[in-house]
């Protein structure tokens, strides 16, 4: 089936061709007819397999089916949906506004981290949906300026994601200052008990649930690796992949805000270029590394697991798993920045002695072994001496650079 043939305003079909979506994938096939009907929808399926649109398409469907019998164009907040982190604001807004283009289907994103005046400003003007980061959305409540009284479509997006960074009191907190008549859409690419405890407090009992989970939740179109490396020797590996692959796109994953500057540091000493990702950088600095990555001004990231869900990029042709992540979950999630679509990706995971029990994890998480790519001993030290070699070229030219510097200032 494709999208023109569902009951869909020309507009919104206009805008799916755009963007070149012509058949829905599995999750928006079996999403959108009950969305459409005002069911309460508990969904989850893999990263990468088209959940936003899943939501976003019926939902502007409906506030411009709203919109056009009542003859008011006028805007008032009819939707929420609420989502861990900045960037994933971003990124869903986005998805809105392109398949809402010339509906008067008016979205708007809603974090911290910023001046919140532009935001106030586009509420007074009015706004029929709001993308949301939790801090933000209760500032703007108890100042007056987000009115919740109306809204009739609540979702939540990577709700996992949510409850692991302990947003499940801010959660029940919104959901009792909304109308208890409404509609609840409950997305997740993962799911445990207390993820659906909580899920069936907000959903009706007749929810439709909907799980789209192969055997192995990692995306067919990502083939990954395992490489087993000692803590201290990982820096070599790293750079000589990068330098290997120069030309490609790469996202690094590291555990810890300090150990992403650290690893910048290490490629920085054999210029290499990289730029960092985590939560210790102010909005503005993490929106210029977003968009220097995207355009590709510079083409390796290192990021900790905030990035995890919250970027969407095309064209990451490679994930490297500098440290694994403690989280089982957050793998997928990685591994899931590429290879998104029809495109295929790689990833590469790099596992030291202390770091077996995660490994253990991940593989019981997702049922199946990862490969271990096979490095002799000869291999694994031709990669140090590969990164030595690089480092002492380094520091050579540096020497060379410091001697025409100092030679410069004795002839002054």
């Amino acid at each position: 089936m494709k999208f023109e043939e569902y009951r869909l305003s020309k507009e919104i079909k206009t805008n799916l061709l755009a963007m070149d979506f012509r058949r829905p994938t599995d999750i928006q096939y079996k999403c959108i007819p009950p969305i459409q009907r005002g069911e309460d929808v508990l969904a989850i399926a893999q990263t990468g397999t088209g959940k936003t649109a899943a939501f976003a398409i019926p939902l502007i469907d409906k506030i411009q089916q709203i919109k056009y019998k009542s003859g008011n164009k006028s805007s008032i907040i009819r939707s929420i949906i609420m989502v861990p982190t900045r960037e994933l604001a971003q990124q869903i807004t986005r998805v809105f506004n392109q398949i809402a283009k010339n509906t008067k289907v008016k979205a708007l994103c809603i974090y911290g981290g910023v001046e919140q005046d532009y935001q106030i400003n586009k509420l007074i003007e009015g706004i029929d949906i709001i993308v949301s980061t939790p801090g933000r959305m209760f500032d703007l409540v108890s100042q007056g300026y987000l009115k919740l009284n109306k809204i009739e479509v609540l979702v939540l997006d990577e709700a996992d994601h949510m409850l692991d960074l302990g947003f499940s009191k801010d959660i029940d907190d919104l959901v009792a200052k909304l109308p208890k008549r409404r509609q609840t859409l409950f997305f997740s690419a993962t799911i445990n008990k207390k993820i659906k405890a909580q899920a069936y407090q907000m959903i009706s009992s007749k929810a439709i649930r909907i799980q789209i989970s192969p055997k192995d939740p990692v995306s067919k179109n990502v083939s990954h690796q395992m490489v087993f490396v000692e803590m201290d020797d990982k820096r070599f590996f790293l750079q000589r992949i990068i330098q290997e692959n120069i030309d490609k796109k790469i996202l690094v994953f590291v555990r810890t805000k300090v150990r992403a500057e650290r690893v910048k540091n290490a490629m920085a000493r054999v210029e290499l270029d990289t730029l960092t990702m985590h939560g210790d950088k102010d909005q503005l600095d993490r929106d210029i590394s977003l968009m220097a990555f995207k355009t590709g001004a510079c083409s390796i990231l290192i990021a900790t697991d905030v990035t995890a869900r919250g970027i969407d990029i095309e064209g990451i042709d490679m994930v490297i798993n500098y440290d694994l992540p403690e989280v089982p979950e957050n793998y997928v999630h990685r591994v899931g920045r590429t290879g998104r679509g029809k495109n295929k990706g790689k990833a590469i995971s790099f596992c030291a002695k202390e770091e077996r029990e995660y490994l253990q994890a991940i593989e019981d998480f997702i049922t199946v072994p990862i490969t271990r790519a096979k490095v002799t001993k000869r291999e694994y030290q031709e990669t140090i001496d590969f990164a030595d070699e690089g480092a002492n070229d380094w520091k050579k030219l540096m020497n060379e650079h410091t001697v025409l510097k100092s030679k410069k200032i004795k002839k002054r």
